[in-house]
């Protein structure tokens, strides 16, 4: 198992790069994450904190400076191999859930194992009823889930993002949509879930209550990161 889920070397990012409305948003990063480590990310508005999770979740590149996923290093990856490594070896949860409505609690859950070879029907049915059972949503799993209230939405989020069993969860403000007990539940599932199978979680939050109960917190701050 590879010790750093995620080595970022000197990483910038350069929005409109040659034009004269060039914005420079994070200024030569350096960000190492542990396996099993569960690291709290927090800055003002327009720190930076969003563009640096979509380059570490491979949804968007690097303008310069090098980034290791597992120990792959994904600088020369084309999209086809950044397709391929961000589906198993990544997680996402945002604050906007991001699930369809039209469908139940159970298939959005089996979304990211769709197409998988791993996964045939049966195994994919029972992975999916799983992960809804930790998350405490076993009698919801054929609900749609436009009927469930903010919080059960989130941990549906959350299973999804699990359903591949990857070693690395990103968080982008997972509870900023919440009422105090369900951003309690969210985050206690997370801490449950990096404890107990080992994935290291990037928790992007604004709630400072939270973040002192992560195993460390990263300050972005003006597009450089201040541990």
């Amino acid at each position: 198992m590879a010790e750093f889920v995620v080595e970022m070397r000197a990483v910038h990012k350069i929005f409109h790069q040659g034009l004269p409305i060039e914005i420079e948003v994070l200024h030569g990063v350096d960000l190492q994450l542990k396996t099993s480590e569960f690291c709290a990310v927090m800055g003002p508005s327009g720190s930076g904190k969003s563009t640096l999770l979509n380059i570490i979740g491979l949804l968007d590149r690097p303008s310069s400076g090098s980034l290791s996923i597992c120990n792959e290093e994904t600088t020369a990856m084309n999209d086809h191999e950044l397709t391929r490594l961000r589906g198993h070896s990544i997680g996402f949860v945002f604050q906007s859930h991001y699930l369809i409505p039209a469908f139940t609690a159970l298939e959005n859950v089996m979304m990211p194992m769709v197409g998988n070879a791993e996964f045939a029907n049966a195994p994919m049915v029972g992975r999916a009823k799983e992960l809804l059972d930790e998350v405490g949503l076993k009698p919801w799993c054929d609900s749609l889930v436009n009927h469930l209230s903010g919080g059960q939405q989130q941990r549906v989020a959350v299973a999804r993002a699990l359903a591949m069993n990857p070693p690395l969860v990103l968080a982008d403000e997972p509870t900023g949509n919440l009422d105090s007990q369900s951003a309690e539940a969210v985050f206690s599932l997370f801490r449950k879930v990096n404890r107990e199978q080992g994935t290291a979680i990037l928790f992007v939050t604004h709630n400072a209550a939270l973040a002192e109960r992560c195993d460390k917190i990263i300050q972005v701050v003006d597009g450089k990161l201040i541990s």
